[in-house]
């Protein structure tokens, strides 16, 4: 990635900042200090679930920051993981936040980031200080429950019996903005009563899984893991809900749009994808921007089957430089400790069937068998009558 910062206006940079962005809350603000200098700004993300591609999404726009002379912090949230309905069980905290760190920096690498302008910080570096915790008290006290259930509703794993440490998780994200001393990122409204600074929001679009709903690491029919092979890859694709014609919901087409355009842009310069199919049904045909491929398959110029296939053969060369890395001793082994593979269930042992016991205030059955006997009156035979 050619650092282009130097000739850049901060017009020019609020563009690259706000590309592919769902929404920006505070543009105005943002547009100010860009004139002034560049901004700090923190992504942050809680060690729960194996990452899957769609982590590629925020992946390209920290590229965009880079690009722009934003100074970026990489937050691995590994409280925050806990805290979310005990998504990563406080024994494997430890081990999931350094795998997080280990393929952050593997993905960025394999997309020609430069991690020498990153900064990464784990949560409870600061959070578990007395200076956090009591501006975690102030903040409870502030904060109304029904606020803090909105708040959380995006970010906290909803259920029928919600515990108390849902509720703690999105006032600990505003403060992270403050610890961090970031211009943007995520954050809310009461960080101003506590007498700190309201930061720039910026969202991600959210990208559809492969049936077509959320890409979730909890729904393994939805994502497709880092460190899946390739056929794993293509079998997932081949798998997706992608209607001829349909662009609704359509994630394998969503995933070309945000993921595969952007990172060919990062990687050769220029937005490409390349669409591959026998001569007899077309031969292969190059786009250079989503909006042209869209159409094309609304129009039912490209076939679902073949659009799978290209995304798979591109998204398998953008993760061979992860598998790579993964493949040392090192990480096989911390892959293991994060993700222990879980234990076979023991079917229990047949047990013989007993029959009732005799109650112990009853004889045994001989004796109260020779008893009755000897109770019981003898039959006589009867003669017959002369």
């Amino acid at each position: 990635m050619a650092d282009t910062t130097v000739s850049l206006t901060p017009e020019a940079k609020f563009e690259l900042i706000s590309r592919n962005l769902d929404e920006i809350l505070g543009a105005e603000e943002l547009k100010k200090t860009l004139a002034e200098r560049d901004i700090s700004l923190y992504w942050g993300t809680a060690p729960t679930g194996k990452p899957h591609v769609g982590y590629f999404v925020p992946m390209s726009k920290l590229a965009d920051y880079l690009q722009a002379g934003c100074h970026v912090t990489v937050l691995i949230a590994d409280i925050h993981a806990f805290l979310d309905n005990l998504k990563a069980p406080i024994e494997l905290v430890k081990s999931r936040a350094k795998y997080y760190e280990h393929l952050v920096k593997a993905m960025l690498s394999s997309i020609g980031v430069p991690l020498d302008k990153l900064k990464f910080v784990v949560g409870s570096s600061y959070e578990l200080t007395p200076e956090f915790s009591m501006d975690n008290y102030r903040l409870a006290s502030i904060v109304t429950e029904h606020d803090a259930k909105k708040a959380g509703a995006e970010v906290v794993k909803q259920v029928d019996s919600p515990l108390l440490s849902g509720l703690l998780y999105p006032g600990m994200q505003a403060l992270d903005e403050e610890y961090l001393k970031v211009d943007a990122q995520f954050g809310g409204k009461y960080l101003p009563q506590l007498g700190y600074k309201k930061r720039i929001h910026m969202m991600n679009p959210m990208v559809p899984g492969l049936q077509g709903t959320k890409m979730s690491s909890s729904d393994p029919d939805s994502k497709i893991d880092l460190l899946d092979d390739a056929k794993a890859v293509q079998k997932k694709l081949k798998k997706a809900f992608c209607e001829e014609g349909n662009i609704e919901n359509n994630g394998v087409l969503s995933f070309v749009r945000y993921v595969l355009f952007p990172i060919s842009h990062l990687r050769d310069g220029k937005a490409e994808f390349v669409i591959s199919r026998p001569e007899q049904y077309g031969g292969n045909s190059t786009y250079h921007d989503f909006e042209t491929l869209q159409q094309d398959f609304a129009d039912k110029k490209i076939h679902p089957g073949d659009l799978k296939a290209s995304v798979a053969a591109a998204l398998n060369r953008v993760l061979d430089p992860i598998r790579e890395t993964f493949a040392s001793e090192e990480l096989q082994k911390l892959v293991l400790e994060a993700y222990p593979p879980p234990q076979a269930k023991s079917k229990p042992a047949k047990q013989k069937k007993k029959h009732n016991k005799r109650p112990d205030h009853l004889p045994p059955k001989e004796a109260a068998e020779t008893k009755e006997a000897a109770a019981k009156p003898a039959e006589t035979k009867e003669e017959p009558s002369a």
